[in-house]
């Protein structure tokens, strides 16, 4: 199992490293848009396990629209404007527009409700399903088309995000498995340790401290943004350990070897990269 892991890693991660630095925001949604789709129906399946089956197209297509929404801030912030129906909109993903995709969610929530041809018992467990498929995987999710746009330094904060989560996440497994004494979440997952959740930010502290060599944010902001962005990782990896206890299976998916699915790889950056990028927003809007 340790070998497909490493083996896996050592092939996605070049990839991974090379879409973020070497390719456009407009690559970078594209291959966000694939991540989200795969990670929803993996979702998707883990519903399915406990009887809870989602509106999966609909719910799909307006993950897409989010990322749309998301990819056109990154272009009228670089002044490009989006031409929609043969004129120009002001198309910059703030609250409106947010507010507007998901109105449309709910209203097609509820046309598939009252129209379906599933049994009534299904409707609240098939918009549960649906609505927090879309809150909690792909909303937050698209943040890193958002954080990859910022001007000049796009491309390393969204790799920042990565690998804050990547070292954090190494060095809590080896520190968890040599020091780990105390249970950090027994009932979500035993194996966690709030000695391996030190280490975990101990290791996102020192990837800041490399970057800060690279970024030109002052190393404050950095260590704030690494702790605090470790912190919303690990949330978010017992959060997905929690969907998995819940449906009753060990991992989200089988597609990556030694990795489990893709839910699995990405739930500590679901949270992770919109903490990062509100940190920016909110404390040092100067970098944007």
């Amino acid at each position: 199992m340790t070998g497909k892991r490493v083996l896996t890693a050592l092939v996605l991660i070049p990839v991974v490293v090379g879409i973020v630095l070497y390719t456009s925001t407009t690559v970078v949604a594209i291959a966000t848009a694939l991540v989200t789709i795969l990670a929803l129906w993996e979702y998707f399946a883990l519903g399915e396990a406990i009887g809870h089956r989602a509106y999966s197209h609909w719910t799909s297509f307006c993950a897409l629209f989010l990322l749309v929404i998301q990819w056109g801030a990154v272009s009228v912030e670089n002044r490009f404007p989006i031409v929609v129906v043969h004129r120009v909109v002001p198309f910059d993903g703030g609250d409106n527009t947010f507010q507007a995709i998901f109105i449309s969610f709910v209203l097609g929530i509820t046309l598939l409700t009252l129209w379906t041809s599933r049994p009534l018992v299904e409707s609240l467990p098939s918009a549960g399903i649906s609505a927090s498929a879309l809150l909690l995987v792909a909303f937050p999710l698209s943040y890193a088309v958002r954080l990859h746009g910022v001007h000049n330094l796009g491309h390393r904060l969204l790799l920042f995000a990565l690998a804050i989560t990547w070292a954090g996440d190494t060095v809590a497994y080896f520190v968890g498995r040599s020091l780990g004494v105390h249970p950090l979440a027994p009932h979500i997952s035993p194996k966690k340790t709030w000695e391996g959740s030190a280490g975990g930010i101990l290791g996102s502290l020192l990837v800041a401290y490399a970057f800060s060599f690279w970024i030109k944010i002052p190393l404050p902001h950095l260590f704030a943004m690494a702790a605090l962005g470790n912190l919303a990782g690990q949330m978010g990896d017992l959060l997905e350990s929690a969907y998995k206890r819940s449906a009753g299976v060990k991992d989200s998916g089988s597609l990556l070897p030694g990795h489990g699915g893709v839910l699995d790889r990405i739930d500590a950056l679901i949270l992770c990269i919109p903490v990062i990028w509100y940190y920016l927003v909110l404390v040092n809007p100067a970098t944007l």
